[in-house]
């Protein structure tokens, strides 16, 4: 702030000689108290400055917004959002708050394949709904054809509020593809469906998902990152994103000094190939989601007819809530996960970390509510959060540490636990040339 005061009083000061030198070109007498009031060029470290930047401070940080007179409104689609929700005519929906985690994981399984006919294992779904406990993104990644984008699409039919389906281009380059810009030419903003879905989520209570269909068609870290940030903020009254520099008065109702708030109701999933024609996801992505792995198409089963329900983000936020507080993971397994912690850090020089911790202290109590066990959940956090850091250190140079590993998650944990990263060391074993144990 200092340099760029001292920078505005230099152009200042120089306009104001030139002003002076055309002004005597013209013949014109130049008041010389005029130039003489002014500050030194060269001396700028002044009084004046420091009162200057006091003066700035003394604002407490405060952004001044421009505040611009147009004509039509600026957002369009936004604005008619208002005009649905506020109308005397709109009904609120009624929600099932009495229905627990499990509940919902089993007829939401039933409800798929019933009105569907999509098929998918139980233990996927629990992993599911137990990750929108614990992160705001999650990832799906397998082969063609085993319900990636399907899954999320039959949730959103499931609580009776579609998913929105974001195709993701290979030419995205930034945060524009999703939020939209604005045309100095029309003088209006070019709002998208992303745009518009996480508005309109401030007027309801339901649970709302965005699909962000093969999103490593591009690179994820440069037309998300601006929302993979905003997601971190432990509080969620800071999460709001700049739409536009400017306010207007016609601007919609929630649309604060051009910003928007990103509602909690909201999660994201991203459905990911791992193909010659995608790009590999950076870590800064797959450390604040989680990622479930749909290498098989599951069996067709006779299921219940089920019907679908509407289901309020504040009785699930509830259920997540009670769910961490009791059935936290035990002492035990956390004094073993403090070992195994060091146990990795010796042998492959990788660690949790801050971040995985927090969400497997939040996972693992979800994960349970839903129907799974406490060992169960910490197996499926270790293999996908931290086993998944493996291929990135040269599976040869490793292998000969894998089978310690298994045999140190044997003795800690049991030989019958630990099933999903066993089962994921083997493969790893098996890719650098090795024999399965």
């Amino acid at each position: 702030v200092v340099r760029l005061n001292r920078e505005v009083l230099k152009v200042n000061y120089e306009k104001d000689k030139i002003l002076a030198m055309k002004i005597s070109e013209l013949g014109m007498e130049v008041n010389p108290e005029l130039l003489e009031s002014q500050l030194d060029v060269d001396n700028l470290d002044t009084e004046e400055v420091a009162e200057n930047v006091e003066a700035a401070a003394s604002l407490e940080e405060e952004e001044v917004v421009e505040t611009v007179e147009v004509g039509e409104p600026r957002f369009p689609r936004l604005s008619s959002v208002d005009t649905f929700y506020l109308s005397p005519n709109y009904v609120k929906p009624e929600y099932d708050n009495t229905i627990t985690l499990e509940e919902v994981c089993i007829n939401f399984r039933n409800f798929a394949a019933s009105k569907l006919h999509l098929y998918y294992d139980l233990e996927v779904i629990k992993q599911m709904f137990a990750t929108f406990g614990a992160a705001k993104m999650l990832i799906l990644q397998g082969i063609s054809g085993t319900g990636k984008t399907s899954l999320p699409y039959a949730f959103g039919q499931f609580i009776n509020n579609p998913s929105l389906i974001c195709s993701v281009q290979p030419s995205w380059r930034d945060r524009t593809e999703l939020f939209g810009y604005y045309n100095d030419f029309t003088k209006k903003y070019t709002e998208t469906e992303f745009l518009k879905t996480l508005y309109e989520a401030h007027y309801y209570d339901d649970m709302k998902v965005v699909i962000l269909d093969e999103m490593n068609i591009a690179r994820v870290e440069y037309y998300f990152a601006e929302m993979l940030s905003i997601l971190e903020l432990p509080r969620e009254d800071e999460r709001y994103f700049s739409v536009v520099s400017n306010q207007a008065a016609n601007d919609p109702q929630l649309m604060k000094e051009g910003k928007v708030w990103i509602p909690s109701n909201v999660w994201y999933v991203g459905t990911i190939n791992n193909d010659d024609s995608t790009f590999a996801v950076a870590d800064k992505v797959y450390d604040r989601a989680i990622p479930i792995d749909l290498d098989d198409r599951a069996e067709p089963f006779e299921a219940p007819d089920t019907e679908p329900m509407r289901l309020s983000y504040g009785h699930m936020f509830e259920m997540y809530e009670e769910a961490k507080k009791k059935y936290p993971i035990s002492e035990e397994n956390l004094a073993e996960l403090d070992k195994l912690d060091k146990y990795l850090i010796s042998h492959f020089r990788i660690t949790f970390g801050n971040r995985i911790l927090r969400q497997l202290k939040d996972f693992v109590p979800c994960y349970i509510a839903c129907g799974g066990t406490e060992i169960d959940g910490i197996d499926f956090m270790f293999a996908k959060k931290i086993l998944r850091k493996f291929e990135s250190l040269g599976i040869g140079f490793i292998r000969d540490e894998l089978d310690g590993l298994i045999l140190y998650l044997d003795n800690a944990f049991g030989p019958e636990n630990f099933k999903i990263s066993k089962a994921y060391l083997a493969r790893l074993k098996k890719m650098s040339g090795g024999s399965n144990s």
